[in-house]
C-alpha cells in the first residue's frame, strides 16, 4: 500500500521540500517530471499548484495534499484538516490576503469600492468577503501582475502578500485584510478513514511540526558545577525545563537544552559569567515534542 501525497509546485516548492528534508525525508526532483521520488517506499509524491490541490484530494485522486487555507475556501473543497503546517516561502508564519489601493487612490476602506472593480486571483473568498461588508463590487480574476492594474485596469486588488513589500514597491497601500492563511495538511475523508494510511499521515504530521518547532532554534549543551546550576538556569530561556544528567565527577551536571538562535550571542557570555564549561552550540532538524 502507498499513500499518495501531493506537494505544491511553485512559490511554496522549495519551502515545502526544505521543510521535508529537515523532518528526514529527502525527495528529489527532476525538473521534467512533476513525480519526485521520495527515500520512503510507502509514499508517492506528485507536484500539484497549490491553487487546483483541494479538489484532487476531494475527488481522491490524491490521498493527502499541502495547499492553503485560501485555496481550500476557493475550491469550496470537502476535505479533512489534518494539519496546520504554519510556514511559507519567505519565512515561518501566516500569510494574507489584502485589499490594495493606489498610494493616492480616495478609496479608505471596503465600503468605499460600492460599484468599483476588484482584480485578484482569488474571486469566490473575495466575493464572500464583499457580502459580508455589504458591499456590492465587480471582482475580475487577474492571471498574474495583480500590482499593476490599479487604477487603469482596476480600482483595487486582492494579493496575496507576505511582508508587504512588493505592494509598496508597486505604489500601493493595503486597506484591510481579507483573509489569514496557512498552508495546511489536508486529506481525502476515505483515505482518513483508512488505519493505515492515517498512521502514516500522524507520524508525518509529528515529523513535519517537529521540523517547524525547530526553525530558528538551536540545542545548547554545557557542563557546570551543582554549586553553580541555579544561577546557570536563571540564563537559560527554555522550550521547557532544561535536561540536567550527572557526570561522573557527582560535583558536575551536564545540562541540554533548545534556546532561540538569535540569542545565543547574548546567552553565552552570561553562561560563561555563572561558570558554565563546555558550552556546545548544534544545530537541530526537527524538535519531536
Amino acid at each position: 500500500m502507498r499513500l499518495k501525497l501531493g506537494l505544491p509546485k511553485g512559490s511554496l516548492q522549495e519551502a515545502s521540500l526544505q521543510l521535508f528534508r529537515k523532518a528526514g525525508y529527502e525527495i528529489t526532483v527532476n525538473p521534467r517530471s512533476y513525480f519526485p521520488h521520495v527515500d520512503d517506499d510507502e509514499i508517492e509524491c506528485m507536484l500539484i499548484r497549490a491553487q487546483e490541490m483541494a479538489r484532487y484530494v476531494e475527488d481522491g485522486i490524491l490521498d493527502a495534499g499541502l495547499t492553503g487555507k485560501d485555496w481550500i475556501l476557493e475550491n469550496g473543497a470537502n476535505v479533512h484538516d489534518a494539519a496546520d503546517l504554519i510556514y511559507s516561502k519567505q519565512t515561518f508564519g501566516k500569510v494574507r490576503w489584502v485589499l490594495a489601493v493606489p498610494e493616492d487612490s480616495p478609496f479608505h476602506s471596503v465600503s468605499d469600492l460600492q460599484g468599483k472593480i476588484i482584480a485578484t486571483e482569488l474571486v469566490r473568498v473575495t466575493e464572500l468577503y464583499l457580502a459580508r461588508n455589504g458591499v456590492r463590487a465587480k471582482v475580475e480574476f487577474s492571471w498574474g501582475a495583480t500590482e499593476v492594474k490599479p487604477p487603469v485596469l482596476a480600482d483595487a486588488i486582492v494579493e496575496l502578500t507576505e511582508t508587504g513589500s512588493s505592494l509598496r514597491a508597486n505604489g500601493l497601500r493595503i486597506v484591510e485584510t481579507v483573509l489569514e492563511s496557512n498552508t495546511k495538511l489536508i486529506v481525502n475523508h476515505t483515505a482518513w478513514a483508512d488505519l493505515w494510511k492515517r498512521q502514516k499521515l500522524e507520524t508525518l504530521v509529528l515529523l513535519l511540526q517537529g521540523a517547524i518547532q525547530a526553525s530558528g532554534k538551536v540545542g545548547l549543551m554545557l557542563n557546570v558545577q551543582r554549586a553553580n546550576l541555579d544561577t546557570v538556569l536563571s540564563v537559560l530561556p527554555a522550550l521547557k525545563r532544561p535536561t540536567i544528567s550527572t557526570l561522573s565527577d557527582p560535583d558536575w551536571v551536564a545540562v541540554n537544552t533548545v534556546i532561540e538562535e538569535k540569542t545565543v550571542r547574548e546567552i553565552i557570555p552570561r553562561l560563561k559569567a555563572a561558570n558554565a564549561q563546555g558550552i556546545v552550540e548544534y544545530p537541530l532538524n526537527k524538535i519531536v515534542l
